[in-house]
């Protein structure tokens, strides 16, 4: 909204939303984003430092959340990203070493050689976590009703926005 993010550092996470039955079936050959899993649908989103939402793409749930994630970082200038383990992966980490972007991100437990991570910085993964939390008070998201995803990713937009200038 304001053109000022604040990318000292970013974070980036998923959620899992429930569909409703009605958010099903729509006719056409239309995008859904909704996929077999225990939740139907997820939603990751990259915030700034100050926890407001900077982009956000849906993935149907069968589909993990750090595919997305170098489309997510692609083009924004950061010091550091927040992210938890499961977006512990090598494509991510050399992606964020090429452009001398800290990764503050633990390793996943199967990893041979641990890699040290930041947990000061760590804890400010929390407003990552604010937003999904401040997002989900909106009905229309804690519970898709929607058919498409251009019409729930609107919705998202839109509640980003509330929560922005609130």
């Amino acid at each position: 909204m304001s053109g000022e993010r604040d990318f000292e550092f970013a974070m980036i996470d998923g959620t899992i939303i429930r569909v409703h039955q009605h958010g099903m079936g729509a006719k056409g050959a239309c995008r859904q984003a909704i996929g077999r899993s225990r939740g139907g649908l997820t939603t990751v989103a990259l915030v700034d430092a100050l926890g407001n939402l900077a982009r956000f793409v849906l993935l149907p749930g069968q589909r993990h959340d750090s595919i997305t994630a170098p489309d997510l970082i692609e083009g924004i200038n950061m010091e550091a990203l927040l992210a938890d383990k499961g977006f512990d992966n090598n494509r991510l980490r050399q992606i964020l070493c090429e452009t001398q972007t800290q990764a503050v991100i633990p390793s996943k437990v199967d990893r041979k050689d641990l890699i040290p991570c930041d947990f000061a910085m760590y804890r400010w993964r929390h407003l990552v976590e604010n937003f999904f939390c401040d997002l989900k008070h909106f009905r229309v998201i804690a519970t898709r009703y929607d058919k498409t995803d251009e019409s729930f990713a609107a919705f998202i937009f839109l509640r980003a926005i509330l929560l922005a200038i609130k």
